[in-house]
């Protein structure tokens, strides 16, 4: 025999359990007893078993959302796994992952993910984070044939190419995209698209566990030696449809028959009898599962439902918001990227899980100079360049984060994170949540946003209200070179995903920077200017065409206090308030981001509902015009706030409401 008939026989045991404790599943959701879709792994158990008997303890796994048996295989108890399926208290998540977004890092496994091909780049960063730290750590992404036509697959498979990342793409091949046939979609095999980056590709016979074992072995071994990813395209079966209410009406009945009689418990079984293995074995294997799983169920249907007075727990780390200590220290005058230049130089040096990549950031130091020499000094291994991927860019270093390291990505501009907010917005900010604070993403992404001449439609849009929506992400906005230094720092140590947006009319300004000030946590506003007429508030860029128009206003006899926000994300409200009542019941809120939906929105509904009887006037917004930005600096001008209508508002404000 080419393998022990009691490693055959731990295999058949295995997929039973997978095989039961799924069916047990199911038959709760029909029972009631949990609401919400459940998508099972039935026929396609052969797969998660034949990967993990090939794996060392120590190695990552990152399964598609139909990963309970990948769960199992991982080695995660099925009492506290079935809870979380059935959304109990005494869930493995507390009931914050459900069925698709189990996660365990305890036992190496980071997180199912139902954003179909979304774990691919993370795996990819996983396995970053792997060489970088310099284990034998092998990640393993499992995705199913349909995820093969997702951009992020490719993006991250491209990525893990690029610098021979220790990594192993599995999909689950089961001839069925969702409701659709695979086959209807392709022109080529799948294993050819591995192949077209370089990533050594094979087909493996999915229902067998042993193919599949000796398949990922040789992948591992390769990966540990330092010659990168492979991508292994398990043929297997569907027995269910897409999910628990699937009735495949579109599925013909020769297909399912088909499936019936190859499926891999069959085929274990014929194997098992074949090698010696009397039916009296085979059944009392059945039998000890069946017993297993139904003592799963019972305890499950004694747990209670999440308590929800910690709903909302685990979103951040804790952080005590407290104002910007003054400045300390000689000041040294500075242009605001090279203060950023600065920050990210020193935590380099201080924190030896730094590391700073993004397009052309490395040797060419970035499109707009920040990062330059920062890779002569550092070497290409922590400073260093990607492809033109913004999807592995953010997801490789969610991943790289979840295994301790601390990545600063740049994404060139704003607008280039809507083609990958997935990662950001589904990825990034769920990782505290529904681990429970068992993982976390400290990462930082750096980008630059705002209008001038030149940038066009797609080059000049101000996102931050659509980033501060998010709960998960810190965001916060520099408006000075020394806030630029102080803020950068101070998200790189957080333990959380932070985007720093940058702006690109400020790269070339000078201030003086403070360079040995105390550290900053995150949160905190400035009062850049006191007045008692009017309080303005802004943030980032126009917070210099803010002061311009206080000037004027002063020289009239008109005194505001302008108040920098610094972070939308933690939002510093007292400081809020604190201006409102220094401006006599007075606010004007002013961004560069368009009026509608803007954050200024949000802080005028805070005002509202903590001063309404103290204000003086009408809360009031300037924001841009509701319209797309053009390219002409003279057609952006009106469109825009200026100092002149930032002073004209105020000036309307104050004098009609005397």
């Amino acid at each position: 025999m080419d393998t022990d008939i009691l490693t055959l026989q731990g295999m058949y045991r295995d997929m039973q359990i997978i095989r039961q404790f799924e069916e047990a599943a199911l038959a709760l959701s029909l029972d009631g007893f949990y609401p919400g879709s459940v998508h099972t792994s039935t026929g396609q158990e052969a797969v998660a078993v034949g990967v993990r008997a090939a794996l060392e303890p120590s190695d990552r796994v990152l399964p598609t959302y139909r990963g309970h048996g990948w769960a199992i295989a991982a080695g995660i108890p099925l009492l506290p796994l079935m809870a979380e399926i059935t959304q109990r208290a005494e869930g493995v998540n507390g009931g914050r992952g459900g069925s698709a977004y189990l996660t365990s890092p305890e036992h190496g496994f980071f997180g199912e993910n139902s954003i179909v091909g979304a774990g691919v780049p993370i795996g990819a960063g996983v396995a970053l984070a792997a060489k970088h730290l310099k284990t034998s750590r092998v990640s393993v992404v499992s995705i199913g044939d349909g995820a093969m036509n997702q951009g992020a697959v490719h993006e991250g498979m491209i990525f893990a190419a690029a610098y021979q990342l220790p990594v192993i793409f599995v999909v689950e091949d089961n001839g069925w995209s969702e409701m659709t046939r695979t086959s209807t979609l392709l022109r080529t095999g799948l294993a050819s698209r591995g192949e077209a980056y370089g990533i050594p590709s094979t087909t493996v016979d999915g229902d067998d566990p042993t193919a599949v074992a000796d398949a990922v072995r040789h992948a591992a071994a390769r990966a540990r030696s330092g010659s990168g990813p492979s991508v292994l395209v398990c043929e297997t079966t569907r027995l269910r449809g897409h999910y628990n209410r699937d009735i495949e009406h579109y599925r013909p009945k020769e297909d399912i028959e088909r499936a019936r009689t190859r499926e891999p418990l069959v085929r274990m079984r014929e194997r098992l009898q074949s090698s010696g293995s009397t039916a009296e074995e085979i059944s009392g294997i059945d039998a000890e599962v069946s017993d297993l799983i139904a003592s799963v169920v019972k305890n499950v249907r004694a747990m209670p439902e999440p308590d929800p007075s910690d709903a909302d727990a685990h979103l951040y780390e804790a952080v005590e918001l407290s104002r910007p200590p003054a400045p300390q220290g000689e000041g040294t005058e500075m242009t605001y990227q090279r203060a950023i230049n600065l920050a990210l130089d020193r935590e380099l040096e201080e924190r030896p899980e730094v590391l700073v990549y993004g397009e052309d950031v490395g040797f060419a130091g970035g499109i707009f100079g920040v990062t330059r020499s920062l890779q002569k000094k550092h070497g290409e291994a922590r400073v260093f360049d990607t492809p033109i991927s913004e999807s592995a860019i953010l997801g490789s270093a969610v991943g790289a984060a979840m295994e301790g390291m601390r990545p600063v990505v740049e994404i060139m501009w704003a607008d280039f994170l809507l083609v990958a907010l997935d990662q950001l917005v589904n990825q990034a900010a769920n990782v505290r949540y529904v681990s429970r604070s068992q993982l976390s993403a400290p990462l930082v992404v750096r980008t630059q946003q705002g209008a001038t001449p030149g940038s066009c439609a797609q080059h000049d849009q101000s996102l931050e209200a659509l980033l501060a929506h998010i709960p998960g992400l810190r965001v916060g906005m520099p408006a000075t070179a020394h806030d630029a230094y102080m803020m950068t720092r101070a998200a790189v140590a957080s333990d959380d995903p932070v985007v720093l947006i940058e702006a690109r009319e400020l790269y070339q300004t000078k201030s003086v920077v403070h360079a040995e000030s105390q550290a900053e946590g995150l949160g905190g506003a400035v009062r850049r200017r006191d007045g008692s007429d009017i309080a303005v508030i802004t943030w980032g860029a126009m917070v210099h065409r803010v002061l311009d128009a206080a000037q004027h206003l002063a020289d009239e006899g008109i005194e505001a206090t302008v108040l920098d926000l610094r972070w939308l994300n933690p939002l510093d409200e007292q400081a809020i308030l604190d201006a409102v009542d220094a401006g006599n019941g007075r606010a004007l809120i002013v961004h560069e981001a368009n009026t509608t939906g803007g954050f200024g929105a949000e802080i005028a509904t805070r005002i509202q509902h903590a001063r309404f009887g103290r204000l003086a006037a009408p809360i009031e917004r300037l924001g841009a015009n509701d319209t797309r930005l053009p390219a002409s600096g003279k057609l952006q001008q009106a469109l825009l706030p200026t100092a002149s209508s930032i002073a004209n508002a105020a000036r309307r404000i104050v004098q009609s409401h005397q």
